[in-house]
């Protein structure tokens, strides 16, 4: 059973209800109104398609009609028109007041044939339609989970920052050594070529939880003003693999590990966990070693002041080869100084005094 309704209109009604009989025998809705004006009541309520019996194409039908589609432009008509004289009816085609012209002999077959066509026209439409609002549904959620998810990188992000932030203040006086070298890492990552955006999330993320380990270090350790015992600095030379081991299971950071424990390697293999040396150490953690003296001989210690980044670049050069990668250094080497001066700028500050925090006063 057909879910359109027909409308039928003409003034000749046996014609007309020979018609409806031929559509309601087939299961099609019908509904007949004498004259357009009232086919047009009809047409904005509940007709799918309108069929209208034309027989002059400049009597009074014809300016009605062309009103009607005015009125509802997506209602299709289907004219029923003199089989000797339908090409006069041409023009009500090309003016679209018309959507078919279909000759009266034989008017029920042809007019059967154009709604089961305007049936199928309306299907697609539909499922156009509903394919549409599909998509346009799907792209919203698309949207919401692109928005939550990147709420949460940057919640994740915060939160290893600040979990480093915390961690420095343990055995660095100057907050931000995590944050600096970790945007130090991935400067020179750029600098050496390096442009896949998930390459450089993992070696800025590996640079700033290079000293993750160092949670498992006892402050009379880290915090000692002495030089530190041989069994100490063995608890010490611990921390790269205490590191790895605290986020290798982590899916999200799992992948910059390499960095966490190879960052005390050497090239020439005097360093530590495992003595690796050359192209055997990740490039990454070769990028994180140049990146990580630069801010060691920058910054302030309790044993020394800091140098400035000219004298921090010439002991990197000298070390080119032993402790470091000489191409990580040439290309360190070509890069203005201001660059890793504004870096450090950006992301280290002093320590801020408890007074700046605004506490009340104590009363005595």
């Amino acid at each position: 059973m057909s879910d359109m309704t027909i409308l039928l209109v003409g003034e000749n009604r046996k014609r007309r209800s020979a018609l409806a009989s031929f559509l309601e025998a087939r299961e099609i809705k019908v509904e007949i109104a004498e004259s357009l004006p009232g086919a047009a009541i009809l047409a904005h309520d509940c007709a799918a398609v309108l069929v209208v019996f034309l027989t002059d194409p400049k009597g009074p039908l014809v300016p009605a009609l062309r009103k009607l589609k005015r009125a509802r432009t997506s209602l299709p008509v289907i004219a029923v028109v003199p089989t000797d004289a339908s090409e006069a009816f041409i023009p009500c085609l090309d003016e679209g007041i018309a959507d078919q012209l279909v000759p009266s002999a034989g008017a029920a077959v042809g007019v059967y044939s154009a709604i089961r066509a305007e049936e199928l026209r309306a299907g697609l439409l539909r499922t156009a339609a509903a394919r549409e609002q599909s998509l346009r549904r799907l792209k919203r959620e698309h949207t919401d989970d692109f928005r939550r998810a990147t709420e949460l990188e940057e919640i994740f992000e915060t939160t290893l920052e600040n979990f480093m932030a915390a961690l420095d203040l343990r055995d660095v006086e100057t907050y931000g050594h995590s944050k600096t070298v970790a945007r130090y890492s991935h400067v020179l990552a750029e600098a050496l070529g390096i442009r896949d955006q998930k390459t450089l999330d993992n070696i800025r993320r590996g640079a700033l939880l290079h000293d993750a380990g160092k949670i498992a270090i006892p402050d009379s350790i880290l915090k000692k003003p002495g030089p530190l015992t041989s069994a100490e600095w063995e608890k010490v030379k611990r921390h790269p693999a205490l590191g790895y081991g605290l986020i290798k299971d982590v899916r999200l950071v799992k992948e910059v590990g390499t960095i966490i424990l190879c960052h005390h390697e050497k090239y020439d293999g005097t360093g530590y966990p495992r003595g690796l040396r050359g192209s055997g150490i990740p490039l990454e953690a070769r990028i994180f070693a140049v990146a990580d003296t630069l801010d060691a001989i920058t910054s302030h210690r309790p044993y020394r002041d800091p140098a400035d980044f000219l004298s921090a670049r010439d002991e990197i050069v000298h070390h080119s080869g032993t402790q470091f990668d000489p191409r990580v250094v040439a290309a360190f080497s070509r890069m203005d100084l201001a660059v890793w001066e504004r870096i450090r700028f950006q992301t280290t500050r002093i320590i801020p005094a408890a007074d700046n925090y605004g506490l009340p006063a104590v009363k005595k």
